[in-house]
């Protein structure tokens, strides 16, 4: 279950989805624009932090469940995302007992060339 956020970003996930990870789809709408024609990089991370909890609450799920709390984010913006649905996806590179570390890209027509990567930590409540 994602955040309330996610609806407000318009957020889907991807009934194409591979691997059992989901992939989060953000259309691009007024709502999310920056400057004329792009998105706004907010919603950009916004849509990958969507992305790193939906990876990190289906990794809890299947290692007993727990709680999360943001610690922090960094993200790289690589290309200015246009006017076209946006796909981002999680991945968890570490799930210890109290700190997880997440990454998530951003694209828009090939996962080989997103459009922006984030690097996040949380905090893990287990029980």
């Amino acid at each position: 279950m994602l955040p309330p956020y996610a609806d407000l970003l318009g957020l889907t996930i991807d009934p194409d989805s591979q691997d059992g990870v989901p992939v989060l789809i953000m259309p691009f709408r007024d709502d999310v624009l920056g400057r004329p024609g792009f998105l706004h990089g907010g919603a950009i991370s916004g849509l990958m932090e969507m992305a790193a909890i939906a990876a990190l609450q289906q990794a809890l799920a299947a290692d007993g469940g727990g709680r999360i709390k943001p610690i922090n984010v960094t993200v790289d913006f690589m290309r200015g995302g246009r006017d076209k649905p946006t796909r981002a996806q999680g991945v968890v590179t570490r799930l210890g007992n109290r700190v997880a570390n997440v990454e998530a890209t951003a694209w828009q027509d090939d996962p080989a060339k997103p459009i922006a990567a984030a690097r996040m930590n949380y905090m893990v409540a287990r029980g």
